[in-house]
């Protein structure tokens, strides 16, 4: 089954109360790129972060961030008012010894003091249960490409099957417009057919319907399609190997299309390459 590589997934990785979380999120990419939004405490463990990662998400751009609510919601830093106290009560103290008033000390410069701005404290994360946490929300986003894949599949066998019917509906009529294509060329000769050697004529007959045989162009055309649902079904990464196929669909109507000598036949290659078109765009979402 194939997978897309858009996603989403979040996942608890502590209790309700630690607020704590991985958060996965896959957008179309041409290869594999982990980005980790990750604090400074986990940067030992990020070899192993994209590793796993690696495992599950073949293709795509990955964003991986550890998400903290409780600690976003706290200010990042706190005043120790105790210490502020000691520095105004020393601040009166030097005014009684000089026997001389001082001015009220200036906020911004008790601020500078050591110890009177906190750092918030933060609590010391454990890098196993994490991994343990990461590898389900890895799970979850797995499931959420192959949802969407499962919804590009659908559509892909749609489109698959309005080409065969295409090709088939073509293939019925292939007899009546070579009959018209050898009508059409010897009204066009007339006359011409009496001046020229005995079997020439027949000759020029064959190489004008060679020309405008379209018969290859539509089996290589129907090969391809088939390969397409087979590639449909496996269980890997298979986003580039469709685009190749689709790429040789494309190359196969236009080679159709070109040699077109009836208005079936071109409208037929119009439609196939208006299929084709909407296959590959949709292709650009698969892993």
């Amino acid at each position: 089954m194939i997978r897309s590589m858009t996603g989403y997934a979040r996942v608890v990785a502590g209790g309700a109360e630690d607020g704590r979380s991985w958060e996965v999120r896959a957008v179309n990419h041409r290869f594999l790129e982990i980005v980790l939004h990750l604090p400074d405490s986990l940067l030992g463990i990020e070899a192993e972060l994209r590793r796993r990662v690696a495992q599950v998400v073949k293709r795509g751009r990955v964003e991986l961030w550890l998400r903290h609510s409780a600690q976003e919601e706290q200010p990042s830093i706190r005043i120790n008012p105790a210490l502020l106290a000691e520095l105004r009560g020393a601040v009166g103290e030097i005014a009684e010894l000089w026997d001389a008033p001082l001015p009220e000390p200036d906020p911004l410069e008790l601020l500078r003091w050591p110890g009177v701005l906190q750092a918030r404290e933060i609590e010391e994360i454990q890098p196993e249960a994490l991994l343990a946490h990461l590898d389900d929300a890895l799970q979850e986003l797995q499931a959420s490409r192959l949802r969407e894949g499962s919804a590009l599949a659908e559509i892909f066998l749609q489109k698959l099957g309005a080409m065969e019917e295409i090709l088939q509906s073509l293939r019925v009529q292939l007899p009546g417009i070579e009959a018209r294509l050898a009508e059409r060329l010897e009204r066009r000769l007339g006359d011409l057919r009496q001046q020229v050697e005995p079997g020439r004529w027949e000759q020029e007959l064959v190489f004008y319907l060679h020309r405008q045989d379209v018969a290859e162009e539509m089996e290589r055309l129907t090969t391809h399609l088939a390969e397409i649902r087979q590639v449909l079904q496996r269980d890997e990464a298979v986003g580039r190997r469709l685009d190749f196929l689709v790429q040789e669909c494309n190359r196969e109507a236009n080679t159709l299309g070109s040699k077109a000598g009836d208005p079936q036949v071109s409208r037929a290659a119009i439609e196939l390459k208006v299929l084709i078109e909407q296959l590959r765009e949709q292709i650009q979402n698969v892993e």
